[in-house]
């Protein structure tokens, strides 16, 4: 892949939380239009890191680009704005609202209005709810929930609550969406599922995935670059049959024979 093409690149990051070192000089970069996974055994950064990218812990060294543009100390909420979209690991939707009304909440970052607007309902109101809901609607055939639309989202199967947040992470239209785990408490068939709807959103929308993730058979199935971290340091970074092969990450995994 192209060096120059890196939509995100985080260069040299530390994080310390009091004497513990979560981060060590960590630098990790996903180029435009990849799908690139970071994994580890527990407690080794990984969420830490998303944590980093997004805004929603600061670095104590380090510096993180998008777009080519420095987000270092620029808040959550606008690393959102310029299109940076991450899900969680503990599941995240809103439980009582329909599952086309959630898939919205993730639109009006993109199609906007104001306060008044609301209030009064203007003609730019219906106008941009109107493209909320196309958009939602276009997200939900993409998944495979269109015929679940007007249900409560807490009646929703776990697995499928899981493509109903992917649904909606992808329509704001970001450039780079970051997944946290997203097959965990998933049975093999919805990962398989999974797999193939992460693999097409960088197929279908073009937009770069960078994916947390405990499940290998996953990982190595639609990365492009791993990452792999342990004890807050990068251990090695390849390809999937690169990482594979890797002593190194073996031993991580696994422990060592001493």
């Amino acid at each position: 892949m192209n060096k120059d093409a890196a939509l995100l690149k985080c260069s040299d990051i530390y994080v310390r939380f009091g004497g513990v070192m979560a981060l060590s000089g960590v630098s990790f970069q996903a180029e435009k239009n990849s799908i690139s996974a970071l994994i580890g055994p527990n407690g080794a950064g990984k969420t830490t890191l998303l944590n980093v990218i997004t805004g929603m812990i600061s670095q104590s060294e380090g510096s993180i680009e998008f777009k080519s543009r420095d987000l270092s100390s620029i808040a959550a909420h606008i690393r959102s704005q310029e299109g940076m979209i991450r899900t969680f690991q503990n599941l995240e939707v809103f439980a009582h609202m329909s599952v086309l009304e959630n898939v919205m909440t993730g639109a009006h970052n993109r199609y906007k209005y104001t306060v008044l607007d609301s209030i009064l309902k203007t003609p730019k109101y219906f106008a941009r709810e109107r493209q909320c809901r196309d958009a939602a609607l276009e997200k939900l055939k993409f998944v495979g929930l269109e015929k679940e639309r007007d249900l409560p989202a807490l009646d929703l199967p776990y697995g499928k609550q899981r493509l109903l947040e992917l649904a909606r992470a992808i329509c704001g239209d970001p450039a780079l969406i970051l997944l946290d785990e997203p097959a965990a408490g998933l049975n093999s068939r919805e990962t398989r599922t999974l797999g193939e709807v992460i693999a097409a959103i960088r197929q279908d929308f073009g937009i770069t995935v960078v994916l947390v993730e405990h499940d290998m058979e996953l990982v190595m199935s639609i990365s492009d670059q791993i990452t792999v971290l342990n004890f807050g340091q990068v251990i090695a970074k390849g390809t999937p049959r690169d990482i594979q092969n890797n002593p190194e990450v073996i031993e991580a995994y696994l422990g060592s024979d001493d």
